[in-house]
């Protein structure tokens, strides 16, 4: 498990274990892929969220992949979320939104399943 002290995080107030379990927690009510279990990891200002591809479309053996990514931002709008662009492995800003709700919002729903493939 990451621990990090205020040191470590500077003046952000993410990432911080209530919120990390509060992540976990929305997204049981996902729409897509509810038989996986996904992971909220700690990382600087925010949150890495990964699972395991049970579809095969990114990961043909099956193994966890990058869904998605959040950062919290000093300045507003308060979070920032990004996609994974897993044939060029690297981040892709998503959009910007004024509350961690919004955020799990469009996670969760993921009509056009740039997330959760």
């Amino acid at each position: 498990m990451n621990r990090w002290s205020e040191s470590d995080r500077g003046a952000s107030p993410h990432p911080n274990d209530v919120d990390r379990k509060r992540i976990q927690r929305a997204l049981t009510q996902r729409q897509r892929y509810r038989y996986v279990s996904p992971c909220v990891r700690k990382e600087a200002n925010g949150y890495r969220i990964e699972s395991p591809c049970c579809s095969r479309n990114v990961d043909q053996s099956g193994g966890v992949i990058d869904i998605a990514r959040l950062e919290y931002l000093d300045q507003g709008p308060s979070w920032r979320l990004y996609r994974k662009d897993h044939g060029h492995a690297q981040w892709v800003v998503e959009g910007e939104y004024t509350s961690l709700t919004a955020v799990l919002r469009r996670l969760n729903e993921d009509p056009q399943r740039l997330f959760w493939r």
